[in-house]
Parts: structure tokens; C-alpha cells; sequence
């Protein structure tokens, strides 16, 4: 099958990598118009999340497709980088990417195993690509057995069970620094769906002293009316909110630090010997990394939260199993579809022209037969439609069976049909496929599910 998948992830780049390459989500429809002016790609969408940038495609061809990919990533609103990204980068192709989707929209392949957010962020690029009309039939169709099989691993298995989230993770992060957090002041940086998921944890965990702050002040204000607890602060008073805080948790969408060393420096004056712990699970960072140098100041990143709920996991690591099933069975299913596609031309040409007929005869009879009524009008045309239907189904049918077993030979009962019925088609190529000395090419990309 045609599919390429390009990527790079928390397994295979360090954030910083990862930032430079994030798409904010203002400029996804513009990303997938530009990608789509490719020659090699016919379709296109685009999974970024704060532990991958994903660039799904179906190609013309695997090599010049891939080749096209990188191209695209490399200069799309970055510029030439200064680095060679080869060694982040990983490339999946045919049932490999496919595969891979399904691995990821399940949570096997997140950071933290079973992360709740992934199968959002699936939806969101699925919908996106929609949005941009960036989507053919191939892409639309895996994406969608994408997110059946993420919905089935989650409500099937345990594999989402014990709520652990990147934000979750945050929260215990910040826990094992300060300790109990019921006295403790913590600063939320971002009213967003990662932001409202530490609120919330933060409200579990006994957190009374929330303060939010946000670009926008009124959607601070509704995070805060939601939560119950807190307050919301404007984002100029920040170094003020910072002179009070024990943990700052930060997840904005900001394509620039907001925390730098000049204004958390302003603010560890106006506290001294208290520590102050910023926890960044935002990608672009938040927190410019030269923050460390301050004393008093403990940074934790996103690439740092797996090994803190390691132990939380175990039970999500029992699921792995039941959950590759899942991704077996949506694999087969797509699989048999994109084979069954080779016989789409016949099936559709025939179709056109057996209802051209029909409709001819029929138009014919009813002209010989002007005292019918409406209803016996009504009925004539319905029974041969049924008898069109009935006749073309089994035929079809086959087919259809054929070219999931053997696309070989569906090809050429295509060919006998096209021959026998002057369907003109011509003659029928079979779908793409990689050679076996390109199907499994990886870069980069670890075969463990472990978190890391």
C-alpha cells in the first residue's frame, strides 16, 4: 500500500528537536495545502503533539515521496536547519506506518503508555486534514480504523485505566519535589486542555492556592469558574504570581519562552532561599533551558515525566497483549479494504452503465405505457432495480473477496469483466508496494513499548 509515515518522537529526538519542529495549530491548514503541492503526495495529514510530529501521506512513490516529505519538514516555516535532522527522523512504510497509527492512537507509543490525550489529538489531526480537504479515500479510511481501534483498546482493556496523563504527571512531578501540595501555591501557565486536566488533579490532590495565568484573561477567569478554586492573573503579572509560587506547572502553545532568566531571576529575589520547582510539559518549551542556572530553581521537562510514573504503570503493561489484538484486527480490516480497491474502476464502471441501461428500458416502458399510475410507475421501477442489485451483488461480492486474498487474480477477473461488458477501461495496474528491501526501513525507531 501506498502509505509513508515521516516522523519524529520523544523516542528518537530530544525536545528541543521536537520544538523547532512543532506545528502551532493556526497554521496546520496552510501546512497541509503546501504539503499536498508535493507532486509525489496525494494526500496528506499531520499528527503534532508534544511527543511527535507525524506526517502521514499516500504517495505516488515511496521514494520520492518520502524524499518530498523531508523536504517539506525541513523548510516549511523553519527554514534550512542548522543540523542534520537524518538521525531523528524515522520512515514507515505500507502496513509499517499503518501499523504504527494504530500503535499510536492506542497509546503504545506514547510517553506515558495509554496517555488519555493521544486519541484527542488523533481526532484533531484527522479532523484538520479534513478541514484542509488534504484527505483522500485512503487516509480517511485508516485514520478512521485508527480511532476505532483507540476507542476499542480503551474501553476493551486496561491500557487506559489509572488515570495517568502527561499532565497527571506534572502534578506527581511536582508532588515529589514539594511534598503535600494542600499548602503549597501553584502557578498554572495555560488555560488549555492540558492546563484544565492539572487543574483538576491539583484540585484532587488538595491544591486550594491555584493561580491561573493565560494570554487570554477571560478563558483564565473560565478555567478558574470551572475548577471551583483559584484565581486568575493577567499574563503581565506573572513575575508578580512567580514571587509567590512553590510549583509552576506550564503548558501554553507559544511559539517563544515564557519563562526566562530574566523574569524568574526577578522573581527568585523577591523570595529568597525558598525554591521554586517549573514543571514544562509544553512543546515548543516554555521554560528557556538557561533557567537552570539560577539557584534555587529545579526545571523538570516533558522528557523527564516518564520515569516518574513508571511504577504507576505496570497494570497498562499487562494490557499490551489484549491491546496488539485490537491493533491486529484493525490492521487486517484495512488491509482487506485497500486490496479490495483494485477492483473499485470494474465495480464502479458497471455499475454506471447496468443503471444506464435500466434507465432507458424503463424510460422506454413507461413512454409505451402512458395510463400507469404514479404508484404502478413507482413499483415497475423499484422491481428492476432489485433485479439490477440482485444480479450485480454476487458478482461483487466475489471480486471484492478475490482482491483481499489474491489482488493478482482480481486483477484479472477486473480485466475478463472490463473485456466482456466493453467497460473500456483499459488496462489495471496494481497499487503500489514497497520492495522488500524498503518495507521495513527505520530510522531511529525502537521496537520496545517501554516508557522512556
Amino acid at each position: 500500500m501506498s502509505v509513508v509515515c515521516l516522523g519524529l518522537s520523544h523516542r528518537t529526538a530530544p525536545a528541543e528537536v521536537r520544538e523547532r519542529h512543532a506545528f502551532p495549530a493556526s497554521r496546520m491548514s496552510e501546512a497541509l495545502v503546501a504539503l499536498l503541492d508535493y507532486e509525489a503526495v496525494r494526500e496528506a495529514a499531520i499528527l503534532s503533539t508534544c511527543g511527535r510530529l507525524e506526517i502521514y501521506a499516500d504517495v505516488d512513490s515511496f521514494e520520492q515521496g518520502a524524499l518530498q516529505l523531508k523536504q517539506f519538514l525541513t523548510s516549511f516555516r523553519h527554514g534550512d536547519v542548522s543540523y542534520d535532522i537524518e538521525p531523528y527522523l524515522y520512515t514507515l512504510l505500507g502496513s509499517d506506518a499503518v501499523h504504527h497509527l494504530l500503535h499510536v492512537a492506542t497509546g503504545l507509543d506514547s510517553m506515558l503508555i495509554g496517555e488519555a490525550e493521544i486519541l484527542g489529538q488523533v481526532k484533531d489531526a484527522y479532523y484538520r486534514a479534513q478541514e484542509a480537504r488534504s484527505f483522500g479515500a485512503t487516509l480517511h479510511r485508516l485514520f478512521r480504523e485508527a480511532l476505532n481501534a483507540g476507542k476499542a483498546a480503551r474501553s476493551q482493556t486496561a491500557v487506559g485505566g489509572a488515570s495517568v496523563s502527561i499532565a497527571t504527571a506534572a502534578v506527581a512531578v511536582a508532588k515529589e519535589h514539594v511534598g503535600d501540595l494542600s499548602g503549597k501555591t501553584v502557578v498554572l501557565i495555560g488555560a488549555g486542555k492540558m492546563g484544565m486536566t492539572a487543574a483538576r488533579r491539583l484540585k484532587l490532590e488538595g491544591a486550594k492556592k491555584i493561580i491561573v495565568v493565560n494570554r487570554t484573561h477571560e478563558r483564565a477567569r473560565e478555567m478558574v469558574a470551572r475548577l471551583g478554586v483559584g484565581k486568575a492573573v493577567e499574563l503581565p503579572l506573572l513575575v508578580d504570581a512567580l514571587k509567590s509560587a512553590d510549583v509552576v506547572i506550564t503548558s501554553t502553545g507559544a511559539s517563544h519562552f515564557i519563562l526566562t532568566p530574566a523574569n524568574v531571576a526577578v522573581a527568585m529575589r523577591a523570595r529568597p532561599r525558598r525554591p521554586l520547582c517549573l514543571v514544562d510539559i509544553a512543546v515548543p518549551r516554555d521554560v528557556d533551558p538557561d533557567v537552570t542556572s539560577i539557584s534555587g530553581v529545579r526545571v523538570v521537562d516533558i522528557d523527564q515525566l516518564g520515569a516518574t510514573v513508571d511504577v504507576t504503570l505496570e497494570r497498562r503493561r499487562a494490557s499490551i497483549p489484549s491491546v496488539e489484538v485490537i491493533i491486529d484486527d484493525h490492521l487486517a480490516r484495512f488491509d482487506r479494504w485497500y486490496r479490495s480497491r483494485t477492483t473499485l474502476p470494474v465495480i464502479s464502471s458497471l455499475s454506471k452503465k447496468a443503471e444506464s441501461i435500466r434507465e432507458t428500458e424503463i424510460g422506454r416502458l413507461l413512454a409505451h405505457c402512458p395510463d400507469l399510475t404514479d404508484r404502478e410507475r413507482r413499483l415497475i421501477s423499484g422491481m428492476s432495480m432489485r433485479i439490477m442489485s440482485k444480479l450485480l451483488h454476487s458478482a461483487f461480492s466475489k471480486i471484492r473477496d478475490t482482491a483481499a486474498a489474491d489482488r493478482a487474480h482480481a486483477l484479472a477477473k477486473a480485466s475478463i469483466i472490463d473485456e466482456l461488458f466493453d467497460l473500456g477501461l483499459g488496462t489495471f495496474d496494481e497499487p503500489l508496494e514497497p520492495g522488500p528491501e524498503i518495507a521495513h526501513r527505520h530510522t531511529s525507531q525502537p521496537d520496545s513499548l517501554e516508557v522512556g
